[in-house]
């Protein structure tokens, strides 16, 4: 067979040039198709396979790296809650010792808590990932510390159930006349001397979103068996409506965007946590200020006094200490009344590859703004950071207003005193106290800035200086009773 000549093959491409040219386009093209197809079928497969368990983990496991094992993606981001961010006004530390102290940004603060453990040490809030440590190592562990504290830092279930007998609310009922640190050495002996896990917030079976925390459990039956309308809670609402037939149960009843705000709920509140009594959410009147002031009014110790957290230390006032209530606040803002869930903002879906999963660095929305608010909201990133700026930066004006009003009111009544003033010749100003203070710390302590409920935020901090200064005049006053 002879070969044709190098004329002879160029005179073929030529005049087969298209034909070629077609035959090249349709390879190149079944690879390119073929390649997609492949890739599509996995990224299907990886959507419908969102996770392979490579190792068993039940109730009792509490180390979030054997959770990450199976769920990698997760346990990537929660490790990073361990990194420092900040925002204008607040975030939380990661490399350092610990966080700044509040009580020295704000004098005011350690003079409203003058005779209580947080004039001690008040520091800035940091991540997940240091809860149980930073708790461990604050100085206000120099005072006696109850056990019920562990209750939102730690995996506490096992040692629950343990005390219990199997029966986690029954542990938790005793945990109170427990020291802290007896109680503390116990979760580490047990060998779940972690913060809170994915354990606590997931079933290990189904992963399905879940409460685990006694003192919510307890606390959103009383909301749910109270009359104070609920109308972000829409659970609460049908359970009522149809009857209120047995106990609300979260678990069962609650759908899973209710879910995605109560597993926050469970620790990001108000409540008592001290040796008085078990950890206690006020919550049986409602959420608001007035009504869970008015539930810790009605509440009495043992000996039958009406309860307070402290007694100031200048002015003796029997005074309320506000923890954290992030879901109080939440509650009555325009968010919550959307559905719009905590993890919405806080724990952003996120997609990695075909898989969708909310992501665990729990952080502050303005250090995620695309994910966080973006979805919703159209506007650009600047002009949202600059709408929260607005809000943030009123709330901090009248929060410094009203720790002015509150130093003020201290002096008032520490100078009646000194002027021969008794307690019952005080008893308005010391009341005025209380309800002041109440409400500053309220908002003081909840970790937005007033961005949750920006207008109920404003009418707390308004009232707040109004009993303030109307117990500087009550104060001065004392002389002229009986007169």
């Amino acid at each position: 067979m002879n070969l044709p000549n190098k004329k002879e093959l160029i005179e073929f491409i030529a005049s087969n040039r298209k034909h070629l040219l077609i035959l090249t386009g349709s390879v190149v093209a079944t690879i390119l198709v073929t390649a997609l197809l492949v890739n599509i079928f996995q990224r299907k497969a990886e959507g419908m396979h969102q996770y392979v368990r490579v190792a068993d983990v039940g109730e009792d496991d509490t180390d979030p790296a054997k959770w990450g094992l199976n769920w990698p993606r997760q346990y990537d981001s929660y490790k990073k809650t361990a990194i420092s961010t900040r925002t204008r006004f607040g975030g939380h530390g990661g490399s350092e010792a610990l966080p700044a102290e509040k009580i020295e940004r704000d004098p005011w603060l350690k003079k409203m808590f003058l005779g209580y453990a947080f004039a001690i040490d008040y520091r800035d809030r940091r991540g997940h990932a240091y809860m149980l440590q930073d708790q461990e190592n604050t100085d206000r562990q120099t005072k006696p510390q109850s056990g019920s504290c562990l209750h939102c830092h730690g995996a506490v279930m096992p040692l629950y159930r343990k005390l219990g007998d199997g029966d986690a609310i029954k542990g938790f009922e005793k945990t109170h006349a427990i020291s802290y640190k007896d109680l503390n050495k116990q979760l580490h002996d047990m060998g779940h001397g972690h913060a809170v896990s994915c354990v606590d917030c997931h079933d290990p079976k189904t992963m399905a979103v879940r409460v685990t925390r006694p003192g919510f459990i307890q606390g959103i039956q009383k909301l749910a068996n109270s009359k104070t309308a609920t109308p972000h809670l829409p659970s609460i609402e049908q359970w009522r409506a149809d009857g209120r037939k047995g106990q609300y149960d979260p678990n069962a009843m609650a759908s899973r965007n209710e879910m995605r705000s109560f597993t926050c709920g469970q620790c990001h509140v108000e409540y008592y946590c001290s040796s008085g009594f078990p950890l206690t959410f006020p919550w049986g009147n409602g959420l608001t200020v007035e009504q869970t002031e008015a539930y810790w009014n009605n509440t009495k110790y043992a000996s039958g006094e009406r309860f307070f957290d402290y007694k100031h230390k200048l002015t003796g006032a029997p005074v309320l200490k506000a923890q954290h209530p992030e879901f109080e606040l939440w509650s009555q803002g325009i968010h919550a009344r959307s559905g719009v869930s905590c993890a919405d903002c806080h724990m952003p879906y996120m997609r990695e590859g075909a898989t969708k999963i909310s992501d665990h660095w729990v952080r502050s929305p303005l250090l995620n703004v695309n994910r966080a608010c973006q979805s919703c909201h159209k506007q650009s990133e600047s002009e949202i950071q600059a709408r929260v700026a607005i809000i943030q930066d009123r709330n901090q004006a009248l929060l410094q207003r009203g720790g002015q009003a509150i130093s003020d009111l201290i002096d008032a009544i520490v100078a009646a005193k000194k002027e021969g003033a008794s307690d019952a010749d005080l008893q308005m100003a010391l009341e005025l106290q209380r309800k002041a203070q109440w409400r500053l710390d309220f908002i003081a302590a909840e970790n937005s800035m007033g961005f949750h409920a920006p207008q109920e935020a404003a009418r707390v901090l308004g009232e707040a200086s109004d009993y303030a200064r109307q117990g500087i005049v009550a104060a001065l006053k004392w002389r002229t009773k009986g007169r």
